[in-house]
This record gives C-alpha cells, sequence and structure tokens, in this order.
C-alpha cells in the first residue's frame, strides 16, 4: 500500500526505531527554532553539551515573547541570545521582528522537513508540509546537536475536507470544529494530516491556522500536503527554488478518518476556559463584549489583518470595547502599509501593538476585571489572559472584528455580506535583512550574560527509594499555566530557575512552595491530562528545584511528560482511577524506584491503607534517563563511555 505524507517524512529520518504506532522512535531532526521565554535555558543546555556549533540544517533563536522590556532582564536576555546564537551559527531574530511561528513559515520552513521548536505552536510550519512538533528547549539543545528526537510513532489521521468555506466562516473554524468533535484530550498520540479536495480551497495562511491550533488537540503535530497552493506561497515570498512537492500516495493508508465539510461550518467560538468548549457565534448573541485582540501566531496573517481592516474600513469601534491589532511580523505590516490598510485600523479606534506574541501569553493587554476578551489566540485557559477572572473567548479575525464593532456577541446573519477572501499579492516585500545571520567561524564570539542568567544546577540521581507527601492534589486539565504562569513579571525571570521556582502552582496554591522547602521532596497528584498547553519546561524544571520526585497522575500530556523524564521526576499513571479519592494532601507515599521497570506496573505504599498500584508508559532509555538524574546527566554519562 501506497504512504501518507506523515510516513513519508519519519521514514525519510528515521534513526531508530520502527513505524509501528506507540513504539519509540529517534528522528533526524533538519530544523529548530527557539523562542526567548524557553530560549534562553534552551542555548545554556547547548551550551552545556559542549559543541562547538549547531549540527542542524537550521536554527533559528526568535525574540517575540518577553519584548516588554521592564528592567534589565528581559534586554540581558536578548543580548545573551543574540551573542551565544553568534558564536554557535544559529540566525538571530531581534525583538518586534515578528513571531517566531509567523516568521518561520514566511522565511525558513520547507516541505519534507523535520523541525522541533521550543514552543508548542510549532506545528504551524506544517501549513507548508513540514513535520513540526514542539519540544521542551532540553529536547531542542540536543537536536542543535545532531542527537535523534525521541518520539512515539503516532497514529496517523487523515482529516478529509470536502466543499468550500462558506459566508464569514474561516479556517479558524474548522481547528475549532476539530476541537468540539475530539476535545483537548483527541489528538495524543496522533498525528492529523488535512486531505481530501477541500484542501486546495485553503490558502497556507488558513492551514497554518489550523495546524497551529492543532496543539489544542494534544496532537504530535498536523500537516499538509505541499501542493500548487503552497508553491504559490513560496513564490510569493520570494523562495520558490525552495518549494517542493510532497502529498499522500493515491493508495496512502490512515488509522483513522475525519470527515468535515466545509460549506456546513458556521462562525465558531471556544467558550472559557478551553479551546474545546466550542460552539455556534449564533449561540451568544447579546452577551456584551469588553475587549478584542486579533493577533498572536494563530491568526496574524497578511490574510486576517487585511480581513480585519476591510471590515473596519469607515466605520468606528464602540467606546466600551477596546480592539488591540498585532500583526505577526514585520513583513505583514509592511504589506498592510503598502495597500493603505494601516489606516482603516487607526482610524476605527483599533490599537496597533508591536509584532509579538503580546497579550497572547498575558505580556500586556490584560482586560478588565471579569471582562469578556474575544481574542484570535490558541488558548483561553484561566488567568492566562492577565486578569484571573476574565472571560476569554476564542474565534477568527473574521469573527473578531464583527463583534468588536457590535460591542457584543450578535449573529453572524446580521453581519452582511462577507468580504472577498483574501489572495496573497503576486510579491512579497522581504525582511530577510533584519534577521542577524551568524558568521562562518564563531570561535571569537564572547557570549554576553546578565546578573539574571543563573547557570544550569545538576540534579542528583534518583534514589532507590523514594518516600515523600503528597504536596500538592489538583483536578483535570491542569495546564502549563496553571503549574507556572505567564505574564511579564514572571516570563523575565525564565533564566533563573531559582528565581521563577518560587512562582511554580503560585496562582492555585500559594503555599506550595513554602511546603516543598519545609519537606525538600514531595509529590504531585493530579487527575487527567495533567501539563496539557505550552511547552515551557520550567513547568518540569522548577517542580525538580523545589524536590518534587514524581507526579501522580490519570494521564499526561504529551510534551510535558516528556519535560519530566529530561529532569528526572517520574510520570506515574494510577492503575484504578479511584485511587486518586483515597490519596489526599500530606498522604506519605512511598516507592521502590529501583525495581520499576518500562511500562510495568508496581506499587506504592500508603500510610495506613492499601497500596496504591501504579505504571509508566516509559521506555527502557527514558526510566535509565530518569535514574540518572536528568538527560543532561545520562548524556554527559553517555558520552563518557
Amino acid at each position: 500500500m501506497g504512504q501518507n505524507i506523515t510516513r513519508k517524512i519519519i521514514g525519510a529520518h528515521l534513526l531508530s526505531g520502527e513505524m509501528t504506532p506507540g513504539s519509540e522512535i529517534g528522528l533526524r531532526i533538519d530544523q529548530t527554532l527557539t523562542q526567548d521565554a524557553t530560549g534562553t535555558m534552551a542555548y545554556l543546555q547547548f551550551e552545556a553539551i559542549g559543541l562547538d556549533r549547531v549540527r542542524t540544517e537550521l536554527s533559528v533563536s526568535y525574540v517575540d515573547h518577553n519584548t516588554l522590556q521592564m528592567g534589565f532582564r528581559n534586554p540581558d536576555d536578548h543580548r545573551y541570545l543574540r551573542t551565544v546564537a553568534a558564536r554557535y551559527g544559529v540566525v538571530f531574530s531581534p525583538p518586534g521582528t515578528g513571531i517566531c511561528h509567523q516568521l518561520h513559515l514566511e522565511n525558513f520552513a520547507r516541505p519534507g522537513k523535520t523541525l522541533i521548536g521550543s514552543d508548542s505552536h510549532t506545528p504551524t510550519a506544517g501549513g507548508v508540509g513540514s513535520l513540526a512538533m514542539g519540544a521542551g528547549g532540553l529536547s531542542v539543545a540536543l537536536g542543535m546537536a545532531g542527537e535523534p528526537y525521541f518520539i512515539s510513532m503516532p497514529k496517523v489521521v487523515r482529516v478529509l475536507l470536502t466543499g468550500r468555506l462558506q459566508g464569514w466562516a474561516a479556517g479558524k473554524d474548522v481547528i475549532l470544529e476539530l476541537l468540539r468533535r475530539l476535545t483537548v484530550k483527541g489528538g495524543v498520540g496522533k498525528v492529523f494530516e488535512f486531505a481530501g479536495p477541500g484542501v486546495a480551497t485553503l490558502t497556507v495562511p488558513e492551514r497554518a491556522t489550523i495546524t497551529n491550533m492543532g496543539a489544542e488537540l494534544g496532537a504530535t503535530t498536523s500537516i499538509f500536503p505541499s501542493d500548487e497552493r503552497t508553491r504559490e506561497f513560496f513564490k510569493v515570498m520570494g523562495r520558490e527554488d525552495e518549494w517542493s512537492e510532497l502529498v499522500a500516495d493515491a493508495d496512502a493508508e490512515y488509522d483513522e478518518t475525519v470527515e468535515i465539510d466545509l460549506s456546513a461550518l458556521e462562525p465558531l467560538v471556544a467558550q472559557p476556559h478551553m479551546p474545546d468548549r466550542v460552539v455556534p457565534v449564533r449561540e451568544l448573541a447579546g452577551l456584551p463584549v469588553s475587549q478584542v485582540a486579533i493577533g498572536s501566531c494563530t491568526n496574524s496573517s497578511y490574510a486576517d489583518m487585511k480581513t480585519t481592516a476591510q471590515v473596519l474600513a469607515g466605520r468606528q469601534l464602540p467606546p466600551e470595547t477596546d480592539l488591540l491589532i498585532s500583526p505577526g511580523s514585520k513583513q505583514v505590516l509592511k504589506m498592510l502599509a503598502a495597500e493603505g490598510l494601516v489606516e482603516p485600523l487607526l482610524d476605527a479606534g483599533a490599537r496597533l501593538l508591536e509584532c509579538s506574541c503580546g497579550p497572547c501569553i498575558g505580556m500586556g493587554g490584560s482586560p478588565v476585571s471579569a471582562g469578556v476578551s474575544v481574542r484570535t489566540f490558541n488558548r483561553n485557559f484561566e488567568g492566562r489572559s492577565g486578569t484571573k477572572d476574565a472571560q476569554v473567548y476564542l474565534a477568527s479575525a473574521q469573527t473578531a472584528v464583527n463583534l468588536a464593532l457590535a460591542g457584543k456577541f450578535t449573529d453572524p446573519a446580521e453581519w452582511g455580506p462577507a468580504p472577498q477572501r483574501v489572495e496573497l499579492p503576486a510579491s512579497a516585500p522581504s525582511i530577510r535583512h533584519l534577521f542577524i545571520f551568524p558568521p562562518e567561524n564563531g570561535d571569537g564570539v564572547e557570549i554576553l550574560r546578565g546578573p539574571n542568567i543563573v547557570a544550569l544546577e545538576r540534579f542528583e540521581p534518583l534514589p532507590a527509594t523514594v518516600r515523600a507527601a503528597v504536596k500538592l492534589k489538583v483536578g483535570d486539565d491542569i495546564t502549563t499555566d496553571h503549574i507556572l504562569p505567564a505574564g511579564a513579571q514572571i516570563t523575565a525571570l525564565r533564566s533563573n530557575i531559582p528565581a521563577i521556582s518560587e512562582y511554580i502552582f503560585s496562582r492555585v496554591d500559594e503555599g506550595f512552595v513554602g511546603r516543598m522547602r519545609e519537606a525538600g521532596s514531595g509529590f504531585i497528584l493530579g487527575g487527567e491530562n495533567y501539563g496539557q498547553g505550552s511547552s515551557r519546561e520550567h513547568a518540569a524544571l522548577g517542580p525538580r528545584h523545589l524536590g518534587v520526585r514524581a507526579v501522580i497522575v490519570k494521564s499526561l500530556a504529551r510534551i510535558h511528560r516528556a519535560n519530566l523524564v529530561n529532569f528526572g521526576i517520574l510520570p506515574l499513571l494510577l492503575v484504578n482511577p479511584e485511587d486518586y479519592d483515597r490519596i489526599g494532601e500530606n498522604s506519605v507515599l512511598s516507592i521502590e524506584t529501583a525495581s520499576i521497570q518500562p511500562g510495568g506496573r508496581c506499587e506504592m505504599t500508603l500510610q495506613d491503607a492499601e497500596p496504591v498500584e501504579v505504571t509508566n508508559d516509559l521506555t527502557e532509555k527514558e526510566l535509565d534517563i530518569i535514574k540518572a538524574g536528568g538527560l543532561l546527566n545520562y548524556v554527559r554519562a553517555s558520552d563518557r563511555a
């Protein structure tokens, strides 16, 4: 039988393992990307490996998250990133140039390449046929070092698209429909590969919106074919020579199929506080809207911005509704300016923000107390906006701008005729001169470090027996934003693990850090889908610094699970979910870690009660990494051997 796109790329990059779903495979990585919130730690880790140069075809360091330079910490990190990039052969994208995923799509992503990035929305590049995956910073550092990237071989789900988007429906509504059907856990262990006649009707920006937000399904990644539409995009970007066709064989096999009729879609919205709480926009008609934000790596393309400007032209926003607009790159902003499309945004009363992540990660742009904010972003976790009681809804740019003008949710039937869908112009202005390309030899480059950049600590190996108390008990769908909040104050500490660790679970339980400090070690007990959300490895590094030795849960999100392994924290799964109710905060548990077998069951003793049976889904190598005290210790020991 023929092969699908996913298996073609994996087969061409397979360094170890078998392409059997669920088995561990090691992949050669062609490209990496980092962003500044996770990148500083990734490059500190790369330095610790001890190589003179990155070993990928391309590595890019983007600065797009911590662009609010309040005090010395963020600018010091940016200076470190610029100099470490020059030293080791990495392309550097300065602050304000744009959002990493939008920039990578425009300038560097290529069909058939493997890409890992220290940001969970790296799958954006799947919009042009790249096998792009989010990963923890240490995994990216090892990828830059030429080491394989290990994942479980995913199942491949064919998303069969038919029909054509109608009216105000947008690419964003395709992924919202998938989330409505499958939930935030529906993509675990899977790649979503888009196929069918509907694919040709979607532009690359629309495809990238869909693959970007596929991360919210918990998927390994999402991918579209590289077809004539893709070639057109590369031509506009001045990179037609980098395009190649990549499509599934006519008789390709898939593990599952999901069908979506694009013609039947209507404008959708995700309600607070999860991306899968999706309903038609019309069902919320009448709900007042105090803020609208258009941008983020999901919806900041030229097409999204032009549509927004066309709808706003000649109209003015109501005084009670703020509209924030963040173009995805300086290229997008130049294209808008060239067509006279900035003026309609300003005249309508919108606020034009820097080309950066901004409000999406709580970096400014917080809503009013208890405010309803409609955002074109990918996540609406509680408190992520910077306002604890804000009610954040996720929608397309088309929907968001109409709700901004109305100052409330309205039925799309009242919006009038939709503007013609935006196609890219014949060419786009290049901003490649704004990237700082490294010298051929970086030996003489001085790496500049500020006082907030703290060297990595070395964690001790896992003891043969671990006995500790549960220091925190949490429920289902705990996100990395729950574990380590975003926002300007905390994100500025990403290069200082001792300092940032003071904020672990700070918005869930203010006493957690103090209890961990007093005890010296402990366990965390959680429910389903623990650790969903961003790739931030600090959500594992911080707890490990505080002494967390195991996370005991019903199920785990993919990237966070990998980060736990990377830093020597045991990810244990409850065999009997009802045991969750038997274990309380301060319950003392003990486990003989020396006897744990990969994928095997064992018992944890529970003080004055029946033992708790746990299992794991670890490979032999992953278990060895944890026992060594983390991946860096394991790699160092392997090098010595």
